[in-house]
């Protein structure tokens, strides 16, 4: 089998020839810039640039060379990912490159803040690590007229060439799975919008705003599904989506609340990913989502991601006894909360066979850490993590 044959295979829920591997394909499985740097240099890895594609959470692409290394099997289309290129430092001083699309503003306390049209609109502390949001567009908005005149923005048809271009040449010239990060959130772009905590107030006290700013984000995320399987439904083989509905100790929103207001619009979107491709449906939801995943699996969804399997209800035998023929667990293999970051080499080796054991038979698991590898992570248990995940992945496992 191929690296593409291997995990649609699994997302078949057949037992392919091995476990499939992830590592940066989507925005929750990969790895922070630093993290990498640090990764890169414990490789002996000195070609190449430290290429930062998502702002916010820092990530780093991941070279041809670790992705040989760590015998991955799939490989994101994401348009970041396509430059032009600028300089930028780390925050740990690491020379990096970022896309010339990033307007850094350097702040007087040593802080930095990415600018769009004129505005500052993320910001990351002058000892910090990541760029948080600061500005939200709607946050003063209180009637549909509100909702309406806002500059809701497509996917023009410029990027959209681009993108065709690159899913054609991934499917065509490599023997990696594609995913496709369309994203297509709904409830986080309502809480960027609007502010987190403002919407959530509009969830529990002003319930007719939140749907129809819900209903508008869902109308404006079909049109540009439209377009983007249009471009690149044919080249791809998963769609990920992403909506975080967990914390650590349950659910963050009633499951009432989800089913009144949130899944009909996930719904829709998955349904019509289902309607129009034969495309698998990946679901990115942090947290203790464990109340909603029926709720998701009726949705349409396919695949779930992170697994965080240190959140409440969300133990891994748990998850596969109960949701095992229904959906593929993309993720989970490795813990990010506490092992990955501080346990021992043996303890992260161990922590990767347990979860195999569990996660990989009968199919539908595709390997990956339960999130992105934070800056504080070892290079060595890095290395540790992906070196288990080759050595347990064969079936019959060991």
């Amino acid at each position: 089998m191929n690296s593409r044959e291997r995990v649609l295979a699994a997302l078949a829920h057949g037992e392919p020839d091995m476990v499939p591997i992830d590592s940066g394909a989507t925005r929750s499985t990969g790895i922070t810039a630093v993290a990498y740097a640090r990764l890169r240099a414990h490789l002996g890895i000195s070609e190449g640039e430290i290429r930062v594609y998502d702002m916010g959470q820092q990530l780093a692409g991941v070279d041809a060379a670790v992705l040989k290394r760590f015998a991955v099997d799939v490989v994101a289309l994401d348009a970041d990912q396509l430059g032009p290129w600028q300089d930028f430092r780390l925050p740990d001083g690491t020379p990096a490159k970022i896309p010339v699309a990033c307007a850094i503003v350097q702040g007087d306390d040593g802080s930095q803040y990415l600018r769009e049209r004129g505005r500052l609109v993320r910001r990351r502390p002058a000892h910090g690590w990541y760029f948080d949001e600061i500005y939200h567009p709607l946050a003063e908005a209180s009637t549909l007229a509100d909702i309406e005149s806002y500059d809701w923005q497509l996917l023009d048809a410029e990027l959209l060439r681009r993108l065709r271009r690159r899913a054609r040449q991934l499917y065509e010239k490599t023997p990696y799975a594609v995913v496709g990060a369309f994203g297509g959130n709904v409830l986080e772009a309502a809480q960027s919008l609007r502010g987190w905590e403002q919407f959530m107030l509009d969830l529990a006290g002003n319930k007719a705003f939140a749907s129809a700013l819900l209903q508008r984000i869902t109308e404006v995320n079909l049109e540009n599904l439209r377009r983007y399987l249009e471009a690149v439904g044919e080249y791809i083989q998963v769609i990920q989506f992403g909506d975080d509905l967990g914390m650590q100790t349950g659910p963050l929103i009633s499951p009432e609340t989800y089913r009144q207001l949130l899944k009909p619009c996930h719904q829709r979107l998955y349904r019509y990913v289902k309607d129009h491709s034969p495309l698998y449906v990946f679901l990115h939801s942090c947290g203790s989502v464990y109340d909603f995943i029926p709720e998701f699996i009726d949705a349409g969804v396919d695949i779930l991601n992170p697994v965080q399997t240190s959140a409440r209800n969300m133990e891994p035998e748990r998850l596969k006894k109960e949701f095992g023929s229904d959906l593929t667990f993309w993720g989970g293999g490795g813990d990010t909360q506490w092992v990955l970051p501080h346990g021992s080499i043996q303890e992260v080796r161990q922590d990767v066979r347990q979860r195999m054991a569990v996660f990989a038979p009968g199919g539908g698991f595709v390997f990956g850490q339960v999130h992105n590898v934070q800056p504080d992570v070892p290079p060595e248990n890095v290395v540790a993590l992906f070196d288990a995940a080759v050595e347990y992945r064969g079936y019959p496992l060991l």
